[in-house]
């Protein structure tokens, strides 16, 4: 297996993957917990328009993708249906699905759509160069100092929102400014992943590992440091299964959450056989 990081380009494709796990680990922790999945697939989904809109006009892609995925930010964080049989959710879900077909429509229109299409979903991480790995050091780098310096702020944040979902009290405020923070970090993150990863792959970061890692611990950061280690496993996993038999390799890592999700599910039953809890 080790031969394979022999060839520079799987190399780089594992340190993309694995500053990947690191960021979308952690953001992952924080959305699951305060159930908000259907928001970070919207806003992945936002930022491929913006891609697909860039490869349509011969604009920048990482700008187009950035400005879409900031502004899509600020909007889903504003959103709150004030109908009590329409849920947030289904709003953002609408947004999502629209947001998929604009995609399509905008790939239709270029020399390659079906292609520009299948790297939009799972993106090309073996084609990842050494200047997109640095640049995803750079944005993740501030956005996790950010992060880390504020993890009180935004820690309390996701724990409030859990409070409420339980008591039934709604999402927290849009105005709050640690909120609309924590939304465009997420969508800084987003915007540059999904540039490398594509929209699944991006996902399967985000939510996978988090939801694992949730089903068998509680404590915040041992979810946390188990969730970075899942998506390391997937993450390594999918590339020599992509690299030994030839096999895309965006759909391999993802192939490989799922296979972990279900070990997971295995050891939380006995968990709870054998442990009780």
């Amino acid at each position: 297996m080790l031969e394979m990081f022999q060839l520079p380009f799987m190399t780089q494709a594992l340190l993309a993957c694995l500053l990947l796990s690191v960021i979308l680990a952690y953001f992952g922790v924080h959305v699951v917990s305060r159930g908000i999945v259907f928001i970070d697939l919207a806003l992945a989904q936002i930022s491929s328009v913006g891609v697909a809109y860039a490869v349509m006009s011969g604009n920048d892609p990482r700008g187009c993708a950035l400005l879409f995925t900031l502004v899509g930010a600020v909007g889903l964080s504003l959103i709150q249906s004030s109908h009590k049989r329409v849920p947030q959710e289904a709003l953002i879900g609408i947004i999502y699905a629209v947001s998929s077909a604009l995609s399509i429509l905008m790939m239709a229109k270029t020399p390659h759509g079906d292609a520009d299409v299948t790297e939009i979903l799972f993106g090309n991480i073996l084609a990842v160069s050494p200047e997109k790995i640095l640049e995803m050091t750079g944005v993740f780098g501030v956005v996790g100092l950010v992060h880390g310096v504020f993890h009180r702020k935004f820690h309390a944040l996701s724990v409030a929102q859990i409070e409420a979902n339980s008591m039934g009290q709604g999402k927290i405020s849009p105005l709050n400014p640690w909120n609309m923070l924590f939304y465009l970090s997420l969508a800084l993150v987003i915007a540059s992943a999904v540039e490398a990863a594509g929209v699944l792959q991006v996902f399967s970061y985000l939510i996978v590992p988090a939801v694992c890692a949730l089903l068998l611990w509680e404590r915040f950061w041992v979810v946390l440091v188990c969730a970075m280690g899942i998506a390391v496993m997937a993450s390594v996993a999918g590339l020599s299964l992509s690299y030994t038999q030839d096999l895309p390799t965006g759909a391999a890592i993802v192939g490989c959450f799922g296979v972990l999700f279900l070990l997971t599910l295995v050891l939380r039953g006995l968990q709870q056989k054998f442990f009780n809890f």
